[in-house]
Protein backbone atom coordinates (compact mmCIF):
# COMPACT_ATOMS: atom_id res chain seq x y z
CA UNK A 1 0.00 0.00 0.00
CA UNK A 2 2.81 2.58 1.11
CA UNK A 3 4.39 1.51 -2.39
CA UNK A 4 0.64 2.49 -4.49
CA UNK A 5 1.08 5.79 -1.81
CA UNK A 6 4.28 6.90 -3.29
CA UNK A 7 3.46 6.34 -7.08
CA UNK A 8 0.35 8.18 -6.64
CA UNK A 9 1.93 11.27 -5.41
CA UNK A 10 3.40 12.61 -9.09
CA UNK A 11 6.58 14.96 -8.47
CA UNK A 12 5.52 17.85 -9.39
CA UNK A 13 7.41 21.46 -10.73
CA UNK A 14 9.07 22.92 -7.63
CA UNK A 15 7.46 25.40 -5.75
CA UNK A 16 8.36 28.91 -5.82
CA UNK A 17 8.52 31.74 -3.45
CA UNK A 18 5.27 34.14 -4.07
CA UNK A 19 7.14 37.59 -5.21
CA UNK A 20 7.72 40.34 -2.50
CA UNK A 21 4.88 43.22 -2.80
CA UNK A 22 8.21 45.48 -1.44
CA UNK A 23 11.47 44.53 -3.22
CA UNK A 24 14.75 45.37 -1.97
CA UNK A 25 16.84 47.98 -4.68
CA UNK A 26 19.53 45.65 -6.73
CA UNK A 27 22.87 45.28 -5.64
CA UNK A 28 24.40 49.15 -5.80
CA UNK A 29 21.15 50.64 -6.11
CA UNK A 30 21.24 54.10 -4.90
CA UNK A 31 17.80 55.18 -2.40
CA UNK A 32 16.67 58.32 -3.33
CA UNK A 33 15.27 60.29 0.21
CA UNK A 34 11.91 60.67 0.52
CA UNK A 35 10.34 64.10 -0.09
CA UNK A 36 10.38 66.29 3.11
CA UNK A 37 12.25 63.98 4.64
CA UNK A 38 14.17 65.74 7.41
CA UNK A 39 17.72 65.83 6.82
CA UNK A 40 20.17 64.79 9.52
CA UNK A 41 23.63 66.39 10.84
CA UNK A 42 26.58 64.76 11.39
CA UNK A 43 25.48 65.81 15.07
CA UNK A 44 22.42 63.50 14.98
CA UNK A 45 24.12 60.41 13.78
CA UNK A 46 27.08 60.90 16.38
CA UNK A 47 24.13 61.34 18.90
CA UNK A 48 22.42 58.41 17.35
CA UNK A 49 25.17 55.90 17.67
CA UNK A 50 26.16 57.17 21.38
CA UNK A 51 23.14 55.74 22.58
CA UNK A 52 22.93 52.52 20.82
CA UNK A 53 26.75 52.22 21.82
CA UNK A 54 25.27 52.68 25.44
CA UNK A 55 22.24 50.70 25.21
CA UNK A 56 24.65 48.22 24.09
CA UNK A 57 26.91 48.72 27.15
CA UNK A 58 24.04 48.50 29.29
CA UNK A 59 22.51 45.40 28.36
CA UNK A 60 25.98 43.41 28.17
CA UNK A 61 26.67 44.65 31.92
CA UNK A 62 22.92 43.47 32.51
CA UNK A 63 23.35 39.97 30.92
CA UNK A 64 27.01 39.27 32.74
CA UNK A 65 25.64 40.64 35.86
CA UNK A 66 22.77 38.46 35.94
CA UNK A 67 24.54 35.40 34.95
CA UNK A 68 27.23 35.84 37.69
CA UNK A 69 24.34 34.92 39.53
CA UNK A 70 23.39 31.83 38.27
CA UNK A 71 20.26 33.00 35.99
CA UNK A 72 19.60 33.82 32.53
CA UNK A 73 18.50 37.36 31.16
CA UNK A 74 15.43 36.40 30.39
CA UNK A 75 15.21 35.29 34.34
CA UNK A 76 15.51 38.41 35.40
CA UNK A 77 13.75 40.34 32.66
CA UNK A 78 10.95 37.74 34.03
CA UNK A 79 10.91 38.93 37.68
CA UNK A 80 11.49 42.83 36.83
CA UNK A 81 8.23 42.51 34.66
CA UNK A 82 6.12 41.01 37.42
CA UNK A 83 7.21 43.15 40.25
CA UNK A 84 7.24 46.49 38.01
CA UNK A 85 3.53 45.66 36.92
CA UNK A 86 1.44 48.60 36.71
CA UNK A 87 -1.28 48.74 39.34
CA UNK A 88 -0.49 45.76 40.60
CA UNK A 89 2.54 42.90 42.16
CA UNK A 90 1.46 39.91 40.03
CA UNK A 91 0.32 39.49 36.20
CA UNK A 92 -0.26 37.01 34.00
CA UNK A 93 0.92 34.95 31.10
CA UNK A 94 -0.49 36.92 28.41
CA UNK A 95 0.68 39.84 29.68
CA UNK A 96 4.42 38.44 30.90
CA UNK A 97 4.49 37.64 27.14
CA UNK A 98 3.74 41.07 25.61
CA UNK A 99 6.34 42.79 28.35
CA UNK A 100 8.83 40.36 27.33
CA UNK A 101 7.55 40.01 23.53
CA UNK A 102 7.73 36.65 23.54
CA UNK A 103 5.52 34.16 23.05
CA UNK A 104 2.89 32.53 25.29
CA UNK A 105 4.46 28.96 24.99
CA UNK A 106 8.17 30.62 25.57
CA UNK A 107 6.73 31.94 28.47
CA UNK A 108 5.41 29.10 29.92
CA UNK A 109 8.93 27.34 29.66
CA UNK A 110 10.36 30.35 31.29
CA UNK A 111 7.88 30.42 34.08
CA UNK A 112 8.38 26.56 34.76
CA UNK A 113 12.06 26.95 34.71
CA UNK A 114 11.63 30.16 36.97
CA UNK A 115 9.18 28.18 39.26
CA UNK A 116 12.11 25.41 39.30
CA UNK A 117 14.18 27.21 40.95
CA UNK A 118 12.30 29.36 43.29
CA UNK A 119 11.89 32.98 41.91
CA UNK A 120 8.03 32.66 41.04
CA UNK A 121 4.77 31.26 41.46
CA UNK A 122 1.68 30.38 40.22
CA UNK A 123 -1.64 30.94 42.47
CA UNK A 124 -5.04 31.46 41.51
CA UNK A 125 -6.05 34.38 39.38
CA UNK A 126 -7.97 36.54 41.36
CA UNK A 127 -10.96 36.62 38.46
CA UNK A 128 -10.24 34.21 36.12
CA UNK A 129 -9.91 30.40 36.11
CA UNK A 130 -8.65 29.99 33.39
CA UNK A 131 -5.81 31.94 34.06
CA UNK A 132 -2.56 31.98 36.83
CA UNK A 133 -1.35 34.76 38.73
CA UNK A 134 2.47 34.89 38.40
CA UNK A 135 4.10 36.27 41.47
CA UNK A 136 7.64 36.77 42.96
CA UNK A 137 8.61 34.15 45.54
CA UNK A 138 10.60 35.50 48.78
CA UNK A 139 13.83 34.35 46.84
CA UNK A 140 12.83 35.84 44.01
CA UNK A 141 12.33 38.83 46.00
CA UNK A 142 15.67 38.91 47.23
CA UNK A 143 17.47 38.63 44.09
CA UNK A 144 15.66 41.03 42.15
CA UNK A 145 16.35 43.54 44.64
CA UNK A 146 20.29 42.78 44.27
CA UNK A 147 19.86 42.76 40.69
CA UNK A 148 17.79 46.06 40.57
CA UNK A 149 20.97 47.33 42.66
CA UNK A 150 23.48 46.35 40.61
CA UNK A 151 21.61 47.80 37.69
CA UNK A 152 20.59 51.28 38.77
CA UNK A 153 24.29 51.71 40.00
CA UNK A 154 25.48 51.01 36.34
CA UNK A 155 22.55 53.46 35.26
CA UNK A 156 24.03 56.35 37.57
CA UNK A 157 27.99 55.18 36.30
CA UNK A 158 26.27 55.96 32.06
CA UNK A 159 25.14 59.31 33.30
CA UNK A 160 24.16 60.69 30.31
CA UNK A 161 25.03 58.55 27.68
CA UNK A 162 21.87 57.03 27.94
CA UNK A 163 20.01 60.24 27.39
CA UNK A 164 17.96 59.84 24.22
CA UNK A 165 19.27 61.75 20.94
CA UNK A 166 17.84 64.69 20.28
CA UNK A 167 17.95 66.10 16.76
CA UNK A 168 20.01 68.90 16.63
CA UNK A 169 16.93 71.00 14.57
CA UNK A 170 15.08 69.95 18.15
CA UNK A 171 17.65 71.16 20.32
CA UNK A 172 17.35 74.75 19.03
CA UNK A 173 13.98 75.01 19.98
Amino acid sequence: MAEKERRSVAPGPPRRKPARSNPRPASGASLQRPAGAAEFTKSDYESLARFRYALRLYLRFSEQSVRSIGLTPQQYQLMLAIKGFPGRDWATMTEIAERLQSSHNSVVGLVDRSVANDLVQRNPHPHDRRSVALRLTEKGETVLLGLVQTHRGQLERMGDMLQPPLRSADADR
